[in-house]
């Protein structure tokens, strides 16, 4: 029986996600494309009937502005968003920028992959002599999170972003669950893998599988332990999403220049 329910949201398309490069925590607004599956995604929340009673966003932009267009679709404006750098995308270190399909045909798809759906894998480190390094940590929204700023990533795989993610998850996000309130996470594609990593109990190996288009809502239902009482549903138009996720998928594929 279903007691509490969960919608996880992977942001609108933003800039980067268009250009298919690494984004990671460099922090590219919403292309016109994402402002647009945003809106969508809310107006579908609203005729499923949705009344959120919280939202969890990341310290980025695409996040937080994905959330304000759901919300503003739904008429629901009012319902509070708590941030957190925990909620953050995956770090992909010196990655950060780098073109998929090119790097696939410099390194090999297979390499891509692993560096992009892997569980344990981290690539590369970042470091001041990276163009973005210092976009990245001269921030001062960093100077918000819990830690020092010296000691926030340098590079992630997705274990490490579960690692990071998961006192947050227990600490913060769980307490409101078990409230009996209605969540939305508007995160990443990482920390929502992180997140159905940790609920459903996805193996190490399966986790490479899951893909999380932008804009579309994974609605999770749950029981009293917070386990999963039937597999998770992306709403919307399947075909649509099928599609969206093979875009994806291909995302990481080398591509000839013509």
């Amino acid at each position: 029986m279903s007691k509490y329910r969960l919608v996880l949201l992977r942001h609108g398309e933003g800039a980067w996600n268009k250009e298919n490069r690494f984004c990671s925590w460099v922090d590219q607004k919403l292309s016109e494309e994402g402002v647009k599956e945003a809106r969508d995604c809310g107006r579908l929340l609203k005729e499923q009937g949705y009344k959120f009673d919280l939202v969890f966003t990341s310290l980025l932009s695409r996040s937080i502005h994905t959330a304000w267009l759901v919300l503003e679709a739904m008429g629901q404006e009012w319902v509070p968003v708590v941030k957190s750098w925990r909620l953050n995308e995956r770090h992909y270190g010196a990655l950060i920028g780098l073109n998929r399909a090119e790097m696939a045909l410099q390194h090999g798809e297979q390499k891509v992959k692993l560096w992009r759906r892997s569980y344990d894998i981290t690539p590369p480190l970042i470091d001041e002599s990276h163009p973005y390094y210092m976009e990245i940590y001269n921030d001062r929204r960093y100077a918000t999170c819990d830690v020092p700023k010296e000691n926030l990533p340098r590079a992630e795989s997705l274990k490490e972003v579960l690692d990071r993610l998961l006192p947050y998850w227990n600490s913060t996000v769980v307490p409101e669950i078990l409230k009996g309130k209605t969540i939305l996470i508007s995160g990443h594609g990482n920390s929502c893998r992180a997140i159905l990593k940790h609920v459903e109990g996805v193996s190490d190996d399966d986790i490479a599988n899951v893909t999380l288009p932008t804009g579309v809502p994974v609605q999770l239902e749950l029981d009293e332990n917070l386990k999963p009482v039937k597999p998770r549903q992306l709403l919307g138009d399947q075909a649509k999403i099928q599609a969206a996720i093979k875009k994806v998928e291909d995302q990481g594929k080398a591509k000839q220049a013509t």
